[in-house]
């Protein structure tokens, strides 16, 4: 690797530097207003990426009023991750060129390279047409030209309150603003790294990107991000009532409260069927050069399979539509319909998960 960014390397270097040379020293200024302090400041410049560079600039998961917005671009000043214009491009070039030589961050060179060293090498070719709906919303392309200012009002105002509060300018420093900026930062990279390494591969499997619950807590969510990859625009990345996604209860809530609307989601029958679909190719295409009856059966139940869940599912999806035009003398008829065809349905993706599932251990391929 050669370093292209060394303005960059330098500041990085520089705070991990003063990380450990300062540790000592607050170690005497020690206190838990400081501790809650960094917390604060944590979330609220991690939820900034995620609420909304990620998902509302990056994504358009769901649009936002002026108000939210400017909470957004303000307190994304904590994470010190560029602005929203720029990250926004950066990761959308991610997502087009997921595990390619185009792919800023791509795992295929390697964990540590996705995970910091590509910040040292990237020269950035700014393509407008990639962020041109951005470039159209004043507030985004203000807090782009004038970032530098935004980054020294918000972050020297922080330092002072947190002075005010635990009584020590260097307990603030070292815990809101060290610390804070340390912890964004690595959590924030190992979503590029740790997040296309190990995990699950729940619903892309022939994509690097994984599942990973350890990672969904100290990112807000973000680390189910085999999800993520599979169907970008929905605002949610945990869509279990199990899956720890604060960012996806802040935005449903600020949706309540009128601030943001238009939210995405994937309907749940699609993202079966896209599972169904890419779990067909991945195995058909593994056993392409297996001639033997076994792997012929394999193929022939699998096409059975794909094909009754693809007729199941059509039929699901054409009696939801008609229950949302149903008059309400209509609807209780319906509604026992389609809970049967959900049943039947479920029943065809249980079969196929055991077939797909025995399919992997045999043949020795990820599931």
């Amino acid at each position: 690797m050669k370093i292209k960014n060394w303005d960059m390397f330098a500041f990085v270097l520089a705070y991990h530097i003063a990380l450990l040379a300062l540790l000592p020293a607050f170690i005497n200024v020690f206190s838990w207003t400081a501790v809650v302090f960094f917390l604060v400041t944590y979330i609220l410049g991690g939820m900034s990426i995620t609420v909304g560079y990620h998902r509302l600039y990056a994504h358009k998961a769901y649009s936002a009023n002026p108000f939210f917005e400017w909470c957004v671009l303000l307190s994304s000043a904590l994470a010190f991750e560029m602005s929203a214009l720029k990250w926004s491009h950066d990761h959308r070039i991610h997502h087009n060129h997921c595990d390619t030589e185009k792919d800023p961050y791509s795992i295929k060179k390697g964990f540590w390279y996705a995970h910091v060293l590509w910040l040292f090498e990237y020269k950035r070719d700014f393509d407008p047409s990639l962020v041109a709906d951005l470039m159209k919303n004043p507030r985004v392309v203000m807090q782009d030209k004038h970032y530098g200012k935004f980054l020294l009002a918000v972050n020297v105002g922080v330092f002072f309150l947190g002075w005010a509060l635990t009584g020590s300018a260097l307990a603030s420093f070292y815990m809101g603003f060290l610390m804070r900026m340390a912890m964004i930062h690595h959590c924030t990279w190992f979503i590029n790294s740790l997040c296309h390494t190990y995990g699950a591969k729940t619903f892309a499997r022939e994509l690097s990107a994984v599942d990973n619950a350890i990672m969904a807590v100290l990112t807000f969510g973000e680390g189910y991000h085999n999800y993520h990859h599979a169907f970008a625009a929905d605002y949610r990345n945990g869509i279990r009532w199990y899956h720890f996604d604060p960012t996806k209860w802040t935005i449903w809530a600020a949706a309540k409260l009128g601030l943001v609307k238009g939210l995405r989601v994937i309907n749940e029958i699609t993202v079966l069927k896209s599972l169904v679909s890419k779990d067909k190719k991945m195995i058909l295409e593994h056993l392409s050069h297996d001639m033997d009856d076994c792997a012929a059966e394999l193929k022939l139940k699998l096409e059975e399979l794909s094909v009754v869940f693809e007729e199941k599912a059509a039929v699901l999806m054409a009696k939801l539509r008609e229950l949302k035009q149903a008059s309400s003398d209509q609807k209780k008829q319906l509604q026992v319909e389609v809970k049967s065809l959900r049943a039947s349905l479920n029943t065809t993706w249980d079969e196929w998960v055991e077939v797909t599932s025995s399919a992997s251990k045999q043949y020795e391929f990820a599931h």
